[in-house]
């Protein structure tokens, strides 16, 4: 499996705003090795960090995209699956049986749902609000999410295991095809070796440990 590791500050000092300048996100790794193994186009530049403490987890992607499609008829789940955003997967194990799902669109509106094999989604289920923050913010030719989300929330979940982390980290990118109809590039982080393209299956993930 793909591994990321995720680097240590000291606590409660990193507070998101959106931008991605904390001068702190210089202490972690940089990860963009994004890619979409059923597109022949190569990926914009993505870029992914992480950051700990014993509070929270952080998360911080910058988006390289000068045409960003944000679906704005209304903040159902619908609109935001039908935008660019990115998403991280939590999982317990290879069982996805439940994982956790957010995906998040530029503006930030969350679409955060559990979700069980054979594709069952429950959009009636959220992140418990006071355990997770979401800002972003949007330039001429990228865009930032940042997210936090409490060390307490993931192990309500059962979703760290010795300091380990088990996630999908995924983007979606909406593409205008000549009929005028948006149609969707999926990206990920780990290929999951699927003819078609699958991020809600055990081999689209790697895992985050945290050091």
């Amino acid at each position: 499996m793909k591994n990321y590791t995720v680097n240590r500050i000291e606590e409660n000092i990193l507070q998101i705003n959106g931008l991605g300048d904390n001068p702190l996100w210089q202490q972690a790794t940089i990860l963009t090795d994004f890619s979409s193994p059923w597109d022949h186009e190569q990926v914009e530049k993505i870029e992914f960090r992480a950051l700990w403490d014993l509070e929270n987890i952080y998360f911080l992607y910058t988006v390289y995209d000068t045409n960003i499609h944000i679906d704005r008829k209304d903040d159902s789940v619908h609109s935001i699956a039908e935008s660019d955003r990115v998403e991280i997967f939590f999982r317990t194990d290879a069982a996805l049986n439940p994982y956790y799902c957010l995906e998040i669109d530029p503006t930030p509106r969350i679409m955060d749902f559990i979700a069980y094999p054979d594709k069952k989604f429950d959009y009636a289920w959220n992140w418990p609000a006071n355990d997770i923050s979401v800002k972003s913010h949007t330039k001429d030719d990228y865009f930032v999410v940042e997210i936090t989300i409490s060390i307490q929330s993931l192990k309500y979940f059962h979703l760290i295991q010795n300091n380990i982390i088990e996630a999908g980290l995924f983007r979606a990118k909406y593409k205008k095809q000549q009929n005028n109809m948006f149609e969707p590039t999926w990206i990920s982080w780990v290929d999951p070796d699927t003819e078609t393209p699958n991020f809600h299956i055990s081999s689209s993930f790697g895992t985050l440990t945290l050091v």
